[in-house]
């Protein structure tokens, strides 16, 4: 691929700015990582919102893109090497776009892998149990009978927000600066308890540090102007 002419995704959501990253989603918690990371390093990008009620991830056109048909994925035309590169998964599109602009993440070894073994907390636990407790709650499982499936995303989100509240006991965000890791697992944070309103099934009460990380996350203009990004339009 040379162009963004070239990718056939192109043509089902044309780009309106030459030369932006093209950034496909919705606003979910996976989602937002995007717009917000976008909008805290200033990039140009065209925002596509991705219909599920349409269908729209399992269309040819967006799974040519991301064959895993989840969202979120992009197109930078200005790649390495001046070629276009396309991505899916939030946690790579995160560590490339802070890569790319040398900000959100420690150029020193040592704060670089603990920052990515933070958003690898947030995707390989945060994200499939929190996501697993709005199924639950306010998705397709509130009509299952499954207490015993149910508890255990509910346990083990408890737990997680434990481990992260003792990350935060003597920090403001989850390493030294704010990066993409707070990028990862703030909007989740947010989710369990304003968007599943799960906070009274998940001890967020007894947290001491969790709920102000919250607020000063959601405090942050880019993170506020991410969050509604894509609209939808």
């Amino acid at each position: 691929m040379t162009s963004l002419n070239d990718f056939p995704i192109t043509r089902q959501w044309p780009p309106r700015t030459p030369g932006a990253i093209q950034y496909y989603g919705r606003t979910t918690p996976n989602g937002v990582k995007i717009s917000i990371a976008l909008e805290e390093l200033g990039l140009p990008y065209d925002a596509h919102h991705i219909r599920f009620e349409e269908n729209e991830q399992h269309s040819a056109p967006y799974m040519s893109l991301n064959p895993n048909a989840k969202i979120p994925a992009i197109i930078d035309p200005n790649g390495p090497d001046g070629e276009p590169l396309a991505l899916f998964e939030s946690g790579a599109i995160l560590i490339y776009l802070a890569e790319k602009t040398g900000r959100l993440i420690p150029t020193g070894p040592q704060g670089r892998y603990q920052t990515m073994q933070w958003l690898m907390f947030q995707m390989g636990g945060i994200g499939p149990m929190f996501g697993q407790v709005g199924f639950f709650l306010t998705g397709g499982g509130k009509t299952w009978n499954e207490p015993l499936a149910r508890a255990r995303y509910l346990t083990e989100t408890a737990r997680l927000l434990k481990v992260l509240d003792t990350r935060l006991a003597d920090r403001d965000w989850v390493m030294d600066d704010y990066s993409i890791a707070d990028i990862a697992i703030g909007p989740w944070v947010k989710w369990i308890v304003q968007n599943y309103n799960a906070g009274d099934l998940v001890g967020w009460a007894d947290l001491h540090h969790v709920p102000a990380y919250l607020d000063r996350f959601l405090a942050r203009p880019a993170v506020q102007r991410g969050l509604a990004i894509p609209p939808r339009n």
